[in-house]
């Protein structure tokens, strides 16, 4: 074990009494405390949006003269004050959840690898729904007390940003990130050098500086290898996620796998339960047996060893969705590996060999399922769809017997909870109530909140997403950037008193973002009607390679430009996790329209029912087991299609139906001006109960721990 330090940049120019705001600013347990981290913001709200409310680039950027004015303002200091004191009770508590009921969690260390990590839109290192919910997983983990260290890549390059030309077509921008403008720690060792590592790639060793996240308690390290040791090529391997070379894709999940399993043990890290979420960081388990093997073992006592501490969170319900690898690919990259583990060429294939339609292919799920102790879907439905689809591995059992379980997703209620929806909650559900989230009984001090209350909270969320995407438009049409037309498809004229529809997301063609177009004219009438008008928002990118997701986002915005419209259908570009907090607290409809039963989790509904959103989506992931006939709408009755024509005909007849008869009527019904429906009041309200506590991270990791977590930690060595 080698010693090493986080060096944090000193290059704050801060008065003595904020003297602690740079520390602030590189721990992101500000992201999910909203009221500590308007300490930010009120320096200099302009700055703080035109940094993407990034507090390092903020602090490095805002004038010295509005600093000493905040160090003057008793105000200002009083509440930086009290963020510090939030922030260091936080830091130093020794009453956690795992302290009082999960002790092995509070001693010993869990790993926990993903290909991306979405902490925040000031660190653009995520691509969708995986990585937010991985960055979940860390906070919670932070707040509730455990010894958990999470691994992954660093991309210089981070995710594309998205510009929509004005034919629809979706262009990908890239942009380097400036990681000294964020918060964002160099690893160094004892003489202050980068802590680095290296894998073989081939026949060459490809290196990797350390870097490191803190979020709360919760270390992330992630892999840099744009390092100077390396070619150019193998500079570029940590610039962007998911790489469409297979070669560069193979080298990404050698690095992270091996490659993070060495970082751990270089920074003197010695990890009991070991998780991986999704097959990319499937390797690890050969670098764990390797160790295992030169320190004595037999391949057997090795991969028994390894199996007993793994845990595999599997994400994906299509086969062809998960990484796979051919077989002269692997034996390109491997053939020096397999001989430390005490194999040869055909016994490696064997540890991950899946038959396709097109040859063998060496599978990171079936790797990581071999040699995982626990393995879990996202959902119950999910789950089930697992077990079928991995039964060959099991071929002596029957589907139901398969050892995959299913952990329904979650998501951290401090990230996604509007501010105002917080506040309210701190008046009627007790101080402590986001302590006790999880605790489905809490939830019953909802119905004690006065109607007008909530729903002034809503009025407010919805007005501020307006509010959020005039501002933007204004900006791009003051700058030249857009033609006429595009403004107003970009939201120029959304209303605060219309039935607001958000639907966001990947642009995956299973999840259908064509849909609702099914039928144009029968759509129109719906959102045109003067008395009971409906707008819907859209966001969403397409993988740059994804030629048929690009398609369905022109098709949506085309549709959206159409003067029929009457701008009532918008198309807000370059969607992130701070659009998506806008969307899921401002709309009054969540729209979700997968191809059943191809949505493992899903858990972009979640985090709009918690700000009293109401779903109204397919019977897949989440919302199957989420939907009670009071708190949303289901489009369609859970069936499954083998016609995918006849599926989108009698989905998009629901879609309609349902719009029709039951949510633009309910929501306009008995009202005056803005005043509100006690019915949709009624369902908000159940919306909240049901899912905040059931749907909660905080739920979540409490289940992967007892299942997985502790009875690893328990165990004797």
């Amino acid at each position: 074990m080698e010693k090493f330090r986080r060096e944090i940049p000193n290059h704050f120019d801060l008065p003595t009494p904020l003297s602690r705001l740079g520390e602030l600013a590189y721990n992101l347990w500000w992201v999910w405390n909203a009221d500590d981290q308007r300490i930010f913001g009120m320096l200099d709200p302009i700055l703080w949006e035109t940094t993407n409310h990034n507090p390092v680039e903020l602090l490095r950027k805002v004038d010295r003269a509005r600093l000493d004015r905040a160090a003057q303002n008793p105000r200002y200091v009083e509440r930086y004050q009290r963020a510090l004191q939030h922030f260091d009770r936080h830091m130093q508590r020794t009453d956690t959840w795992s302290d009082v009921d999960c002790e092995p969690l509070s001693k010993d260390w869990v790993a926990y690898f993903s290909f991306e990590f979405g902490l925040h839109e000031s660190v653009p290192v995520y691509a969708g729904g995986l990585g937010v919910l991985s960055g979940d997983h860390l906070k919670e983990a932070s707040e509730l007390g455990m010894n958990l260290v999470g691994v992954g890549f660093i991309y210089n390059q981070g995710y594309f940003d998205q510009h929509i030309t004005e034919d629809g077509w979706q262009e990908t921008r890239n942009h380097f990130l400036d990681f000294h403008n964020m918060p964002i720690i160099s690893i160094v060792d004892e003489n202050g050098q980068p802590v680095k590592i290296s894998v073989t790639l081939q026949d060459r060793e490809v290196w990797a500086r350390v870097w490191s996240i803190q979020i709360g308690r919760i270390p992330l390290f992630l892999l840099d290898t744009n390092v100077e040791e390396n070619n150019l090529a193998d500079r570029q391997l940590s610039a962007r996620l998911y790489s469409n070379d297979p070669e560069a894709r193979v080298s990404q999940e050698i690095l992270l796998g091996i490659g993070g399993v060495r970082m751990l043990r270089k920074l003197g890290y010695d990890p009991k339960a070991w998780h991986m979420n999704e097959g990319h960081s499937a390797f690890m388990v050969l670098e764990r047996m390797r160790e295992l093997i030169e320190a004595g073992k037999s391949f057997e006592e090795a991969g028994e060893i390894v199996r007993k501490s793994s845990v595999f969170t599997t994400h994906t319900p299509v086969p062809a969705g998960n990484d796979q690898f051919p077989v002269w690919l692997v034996d390109k990259y491997f053939y020096q590996y397999w001989p430390k583990l005490g194999l040869d060429r055909d016994q490696f294939v064997n540890l991950a060999k899946q038959a396709q339609p097109w040859g063998e292919t060496f599978s990171m799920p079936v790797l990581a399922l071999r040699f995982s102790r626990y393995s879990n879907g996202v959902s119950k439905l999910h789950g089930e769809v697992s077990r079928e689809m991995w039964n060959f591995l099991w071929p002596e059992k029957k589907v139901d017997e398969v050892p995959i379980t299913s952990i329904t997703n979650g998501v951290q209620n401090g990230t996604f909870l509007a501010r105002r929806m917080r506040e309210l909650f701190n008046k009627h559900l007790g101080a402590d109530w986001y302590e006790h989230l999880d605790d489905p009984a809490l939830w019953d001090g909802v119905d004690q909140i006065p109607d007008e209350e909530l729903w002034e909270v809503r009025r407010h969320l919805k007005r501020k997403l307006m509010m959020f995407a005039n501002r933007r438009i204004r900006r791009q049409w003051l700058a030249g950037q857009i033609h006429p037309v595009q403004a107003i498809a970009g939201g120029a004229l959304l209303e605060p008193y219309s039935l607001t529809i958000g639907f966001a997301r990947r642009f995956a063609t299973y999840k259908r973002g064509y849909l609702i177009f099914r039928d144009m004219e029968r759509l129109l009438r719906i959102i045109n009607n003067a008395e009971r008008p409906v707008q819907i928002v859209f966001a969403g990118k397409a993988h740059p390679a994804d030629e048929p997701g690009k398609l369905i986002i022109q098709q949506v915005y085309r549709a959206v430009k159409d003067a029929k419209t009457g701008g009532r259908l918008i198309f807000m570009e370059n969607y992130d996790m701070n659009v998506a907090r806008y969307l899921v607290q401002g709309v009054d409809i969540w729209l979700n329209t997968p191809r059943r039963p191809n949505e493992a989790s899903g858990t972009s509904g979640m985090k709009a029912a918690i700000n009293g959103a109401l779903n109204f989506s397919i019977l897949d992931g989440w919302w199957a087991e989420g939907y009670n006939g009071m708190n949303g709408w289901a489009i369609g009755d859970g069936k499954t299609y083998t016609d995918h024509n006849l599926q989108d005909d009698a989905d998009a007849e629901s879609l309609y139906s349902t719009l029709e008869n039951e949510i633009v009527p309910m929501y306009y019904s008995g009202r005056v001006g803005d005043n509100l429906s006690s019915e949709w009041i009624k369902r908000v309200k159940s919306s909240i109960k049901t899912c905040s506590w059931q749907f909660s991270m905080k739920r979540m990791l409490k289940e992967y721990a007892n299942w997985s977590y502790r009875p690893i930690l328990e165990e004797e060595d």
